[in-house]
């Protein structure tokens, strides 16, 4: 499970006294408690690791535009931190689809639905969030299915 992978991290880290890193670790348990909580709430019953994956892409999105931000507004230090942030994040993500991978995953669900035209985008979003949610890339998955749908 990731939560254990991330825990193992974190006492790593922690030995070797790596700060950053261990900074991010214990932000990253952090986020997964508050989650957690969050679903216990709701009364849901989700899969951890998808519960796990879901809260690090979320907060691996979070450090992307927080790095475009920064690059735009020439503060390069903080842009630098929150790269090395993504980095210790992205140790933990399943490998995301490529490009193409996407195309065909985007190809094969059109055919399955019969969509053609922009108003089926929701649909095809929907399903391709179904079938390959924890590992695909939505910015590029929405801009894809654009082009494919135009």
């Amino acid at each position: 499970m990731i939560r254990d992978d991330i825990k193992a991290s974190t006492i790593t880290a922690m030995k070797a006294k790596e700060k950053e890193r261990t900074a991010t670790l214990r932000q990253m348990s952090a986020k997964i408690k508050d989650r957690d909580i969050e679903e216990r709430t709701s009364g849901k019953d989700i899969d951890d690791d998808a519960l796990v994956t879901s809260v690090l892409q979320k907060m691996a999105k979070q450090r992307r535009e927080s790095i475009e931000m920064y690059e735009k507004g020439g503060r390069q230090e903080l842009a630098d931190n929150e790269k090395a942030e993504l980095a210790v994040i992205e140790e933990f993500l399943p490998q995301m689809m490529s490009e193409d991978e996407t195309k065909a995953a985007i190809e094969a669900i059109k055919a399955e639905t019969g969509a053609s035209s922009m108003k089926d985008m929701g649909q095809v979003m929907g399903a391709l969030k179904a079938k390959h949610g924890a590992v695909l890339d939505g910015k590029l998955a929405s801009g894809l299915v654009k082009a494919a749908l135009s």
